[in-house]
């Protein structure tokens, strides 16, 4: 089971993977081609409704042109 701070982490996440996303001036179906990610995953992604994968953060790390680190820098609790 998925204890609530892991919930607050994940949409912290998602939040900030939403914003590198929308300072690349990217759409949703953008990052989605660019990761092969599908962009409906992407949507729960970045409101923290599911936990990604190593994997996925490379993917979305390298469709967003950052080091995957870069997704993981944000204040979790």
């Amino acid at each position: 089971m998925i204890r609530q701070s892991d919930k607050t982490n994940l949409k912290k996440l998602g939040a900030h993977i939403k914003r590198l996303r929308e300072t690349k001036n990217l759409s949703l179906r953008e990052l989605s081609y660019e990761c092969d990610i599908d962009n409906s995953k992407i949507s729960k992604i970045e409101k923290g409704q599911i936990n990604i994968t190593f994997t996925t953060i490379l993917q979305l790390a390298k469709a967003l042109e950052v080091n995957p680190s870069e997704l993981l820098q944000t204040e979790f609790d």
